[in-house]
Order: structure tokens, then sequence, then C-alpha cells
């Protein structure tokens, strides 16, 4: 799907941009990744995937609040990641990041299928992405 379709579908709405619901979004964020650490010691390999992702979903929505973006569905983040890698804002490591572990939080919530080693990949990943984030958007957590 590309950012126009997307659009047309609602799936993404222009929106004020929004530094509170981005923040908001971001510590949501931080908190996710911590749930995915404490679950990685807990050797619990689907809460890791899980929360490893959401906490990717939850910082690039940070980002998409940043933007001036709403997205109505998790592909509409996917569609405004692949819009920033090609206008060369976002390396293609962070996009594939989020696809993977997009694909790895479905595999483990619908078919039930994770290891220890999607799972450590998923929280490097998240840790990664997050920071990339929070870089990328300039976003001010001690508010």
């Amino acid at each position: 799907m590309d950012l126009n379709k997307a659009i047309s579908e609602r799936r993404l709405v222009k929106i004020e941009p929004s530094e509170d619901l981005a923040v908001k979004e971001l510590k949501e964020s931080l908190n996710e990744l911590k749930r995915a650490k404490k679950a990685s010691s807990d050797n619990d390999e689907k809460l890791v995937i899980t929360s490893s992702y959401y906490s990717m979903f939850h910082a690039a929505k940070a980002l998409l609040f940043k933007l001036g973006w709403l997205e109505k569905s998790h592909i509409a983040i996917l569609v405004i990641l692949e819009d920033l890698n090609k206008k060369g804002k976002l390396e293609t490591r962070f996009l594939n990041y989020y696809r993977s572990a997009m694909n790895a939080r479905e595999a483990a919530d619908y078919n039930y299928t994770y290891s220890s080693a999607a799972a450590e990949e998923c929280l490097s990943r998240a840790e990664e992405f997050s920071k990339e984030i929070r870089r990328l958007s300039g976003l001010n957590l001690n508010r």
C-alpha cells in the first residue's frame, strides 16, 4: 500500500502535529521495551516478541503524531516508515526491523510460533529502533 492509497482509504489521517501525544506514545514505547526486557529475563519468548513489537509500534506512532498523522491501522505505520525511507530520512534497516517485528508478533499471537532467537532479535532491534525514532523525532521526555 502506498501513502496516497492509505490516505484515500482513511487508514492515515492528516492532523495537527502534537508533541504532547508524541511524548505520550514514546513513554508507552519505553514501557513496552521495559516489559520486553523483563520478559527476556523470565524466558517468556512470546511476550518478548509482542512487547518488542509494541515498543516499535508506539515509537512509530510518536513520530507520526510529531509529523501530523493519525494512523487507523498497523499497516498505516509501515506506509509512513516506507515514505520516510524513500525520502532518505529513515534507513532501510529500521523499516525492515519494523516489518520483521510485525511479522514475528503476528506469528507469535496467531500461530503460536516463536523462538528464543526470534525473541532476542526482536528485542535488540526494538532497542535500536527506539533510539532512532527518538533521534529522528527530536522528542524531549524531560517535560
